[in-house]
């Protein structure tokens, strides 16, 4: 029997014209990604929010509309993930300064130029154009194949 899909929430967060990225793998940065992750039942998607970026990234954030649906598939690993992305902005902490995430998954928190993240292995693919908010970006990106 399959697996019933994991529900994510990620923040965009644009500060200084430059996009905040996380890794996407504990202690790899070979992929980077938008930071948030897994949704704990009985929470809203907003409360989800705010917690995982404080633990991964150590800043409070004020959250605006949603701006993505992604899903991530892998049929070969029964795994299917479904992600909504909000906007977001900065209220509180040092988003320059040091910070070590509790959990020990997020090693790297990095703010990128949308030409430096044409060099990087970004997910999902839309990602910058969601963020810089194309004209053509889409607004639900269906069953993209995940990297292993």
């Amino acid at each position: 029997m399959a697996k019933p899909p994991r529900l994510a929430v990620r923040a965009v967060v644009l500060h200084e014209n430059r996009l905040l990225l996380v890794n996407a793998w504990k202690a790899s940065d070979r992929l980077l990604c938008a930071p948030g992750g897994g949704v704990e039942p009985h929470s809203s998607l907003h409360d989800n929010l705010h917690r995982e970026i404080m633990e991964e990234c150590g800043l409070t954030i004020a959250i605006g509309p949603t701006c993505l649906v992604n899903e991530f598939h892998d049929p070969a690993h029964d795994y299917h993930q479904v992600d909504v992305y909000f906007r977001c902005t900065i209220t509180g902490g040092d988003p320059y300064g040091d910070w070590t995430d509790p959990e020990g998954i997020v090693t790297t928190r990095r703010w990128f130029t949308r030409a430096q993240m044409a060099d990087l292995t970004i997910k999902p693919d839309s990602l910058a154009a969601v963020a810089w908010g194309d004209t053509d970006a889409p607004d639900y990106d269906p069953l993209e194949p995940i990297l292993r």
